[in-house]
């Protein structure tokens, strides 16, 4: 249960941290599309452990394999599997999490759903699960390039107070990819490194903001009332671990302004189109994609395993101190923007195939 995602457009995630293998089933995927090992992998080089400073040191190389669904380059329109084998496992440095839980982790709340959790770095509950969201939101970005022209792209925002001014109408994946922290600001992205490295060293963790623009979006797209477009993007983020907030166009400040300051007055532009002013909305009004770029953040909460010694219990309920072992990152923010990219994509993929469907039974 809960490890499936998207209706037309469908996931199925499996594995655990220290397993033997993580992957993912797609469903859904439309026959004949192009689709390399290469373009799914630069996704995953992008989510991948070890890949700076200020990342875990666990060294994987994330290489994946299509198992399933693909044939001579194309899509069978069949299900997709795609798998990725753990290589540099320490399932060791897990011993005393096998009866002692971690603060703020998942190990207690497992144990009470389930009776039984895999301890070894989480298990299902540890980040290494999305690997095959990011696999699959490959698939679902080459969808939504060729269909529809859709580029998403996000990036860290704020990590802690330290916090950058970005343009998200203009922002390239090239800046965002010019640091090893993903902000696309240089000036900022140097005081967070800073931070990150200061955090770390002392053996805590830290938390932070992903913004992430979607643009050319086809207008159209949501079902209201329960599938409205903003509801889906909420929970498919929020659905990532550490993430403890969402926010689309201008979230929460706009409860700050009064309704003629917030609207987005309407206007024809010079090709006939409709469009709005201003987009406090971030793209979507009524549940419905409006055309303009849709702009969300996500909030994640420092990580929860880190080295300083913390109260905790035993599974007897016996009060102990915990400094927890293992390799985990000090700030999950540069990471997860290709995750956040990646559960966007599958929640617009999934909605443009649902539209699509719609309109041509009714033969619009």
């Amino acid at each position: 249960m809960g490890n499936i995602f998207g209706h037309l457009f469908r996931i199925s995630t499996f594995g655990e941290s220290h397993g033997g293998a993580v992957g993912v089933v797609i469903d859904g995927c439309p026959p004949q599309l192009e689709i390399s090992l290469e373009e799914i992998q630069v996704e995953l080089d992008r989510r991948r452990p070890g890949q700076s400073k200020i990342t875990t040191p666990r060294k994987e190389s994330d290489t994946c394999e299509i198992l399933s669904g693909v044939f001579q380059g194309k899509t069978l329109g069949t299900p997709i599997t795609i798998l990725v084998k753990n290589q540099d496992t320490r399932p060791q440095d897990y011993d005393q999490m096998a009866t002692t839980y971690r603060p703020s982790h998942a190990d207690a709340t497992y144990d009470a759903k389930y009776g039984i959790r895999n301890w070894q770095g989480g298990g299902r509950s540890s980040a290494r699960e999305t690997i095959g969201r990011v696999a699959a939101g490959a698939i679902a970005k080459k969808i939504l390039k060729q269909v529809a022209g859709v580029e998403i792209i996000a990036y860290v925002k704020k990590i802690k107070d330290l916090e950058s001014e970005i343009d998200p109408n203009t922002v390239t994946l090239e800046q965002v990819e010019s640091n090893i922290v993903r902000c696309p600001d240089a000036q900022a992205a140097e005081r967070m490194i800073e931070l990150i490295e200061k955090i770390r060293d002392d053996g805590n963790s830290i938390g932070g903001i992903v913004e992430c623009v979607a643009r050319n979006v086809p207008k159209g797209l949501g079902e209201p009332v329960f599938d409205k477009l903003e509801a889906d993007l909420a929970k498919a983020v929020m659905s990532l671990p550490a993430s403890k907030g969402f926010e689309i166009g201008s979230g929460f400040a706009g409860t700050l302004l009064s309704g003629i300051e917030h609207n987005d007055e309407f206007y024809t532009d010079e090709k006939g189109e409709i469009r709005t002013v201003t987009n406090r909305s971030g793209g979507v009004q009524g549940g419905i994609s409006n055309g303009e770029n849709i702009i969300i953040r996500t909030a994640f909460k420092p990580t929860a395993t880190i080295r300083k010694e913390q109260r905790t219990v035993t599974s007897g309920g016996e009060e102990t101190i915990l400094a927890a072992k293992g390799r985990h990152d000090p700030c999950v923010l540069p990471r997860a923007v290709p995750m956040v990219e990646a559960m966007v994509a599958l929640v617009l993929c999934d909605h443009l195939l649902r539209h699509q469907g719609q309109c041509k039974l009714l033969g619009m």
